[in-house]
């Protein structure tokens, strides 16, 4: 690593480095583009010292790069951007079912992988209604509420759902809750949740399996007051039908 990286003493040290410099990046949004070193050391709680030195290190790493209004996004994040788009970019058989499903129910289309205690969503299809639910690809949600963490926790270890329990609002009280949430899942094929993250927002998932397990949820998601328990069964099959498809494909995260 470069020497202006701040020093540490033993890995914990070396690791809190990396961490607080991953800390800077997140800060950076499609709504602040730039950031000042006020910024960051209000934000991080960082001393400036050490702010100033992550920063000046993700500058000479390409990383961010120093404007006249702040460090903004650098072009080395081009080339990881780029790496990141060919290895998580969905094939095209995949993309054509969620606009068909899209199309079809008017809803929004969204398909979820797990990441530890989170899922990521790695691709959408926007509904095309005024009232309608988004997600970014790339955002992460927690695992501890929703459709799509239902069916995403099938077959999860014992340790994972305590894990994810201890990240919810609930603490270690919600395990049980998550056991019978996704033995229901289980049983039925799908899952559907209403509110249970955000008020007014309902959601219907199903796994793409690979092998026994699920990889992925396939969910469509709305505003609770179109999510009826006739809708739901209507969805429900519909996305039952696509993730079969994606499944007998060999969908292995969009890899294939």
């Amino acid at each position: 690593m470069p020497s202006n990286i701040p020093a540490a003493s033993g890995e914990g040290g070396g690791v809190r480095s990396v961490q607080r410099a991953f800390d800077i990046l997140s800060l950076l949004t499609e709504d602040r583009r730039s950031l000042t070193i006020r910024e960051v050391v209000d934000e991080t709680g960082l001393a400036k010292t050490t702010a100033l030195r992550l920063l000046q290190t993700l500058e000479h790493l390409g990383l961010l790069w120093a404007t006249p209004k702040g460090f903004a996004a650098g072009p080395g994040l081009w080339r990881w951007a780029h790496l990141a788009r060919t290895v998580w970019e969905l094939p095209p058989e995949t993309v054509q079912l969620m606009r068909e499903l899209g199309a079809r129910h008017r809803e929004t289309v969204n398909l979820y992988v797990p990441r530890d205690t989170c899922r990521v969503c790695i691709a959408q299809q926007e509904s095309p209604q005024p009232l309608r639910h988004v997600v970014r690809v790339g955002d992460e949600l927690p695992l501890w509420a929703g459709a799509s963490s239902k069916v995403l926790l099938i077959e999860a270890p014992e340790r994972l759902l305590v894990r994810v329990a201890r990240s919810s609002p609930y603490g270690e009280a919600h395990v049980p809750t998550l056991r019978a949430w996704i033995g229901q899942a289980a049983h039925d094929g799908y899952a559907a949740s209403h509110g249970e993250r955000e008020p007014g927002l309902s959601a219907v998932a199903v796994p793409v399996a690979r092998g026994t397990g699920p990889v992925a949820a396939l969910t469509l998601s709305g505003p609770t007051v179109r999510f009826t328990a006739e809708r739901v069964r209507e969805f429900a099959a519909d996305l039952r039908e696509a993730a079969k498809r994606m499944s007998e494909r060999g969908f292995d995260h969009p890899l294939t």
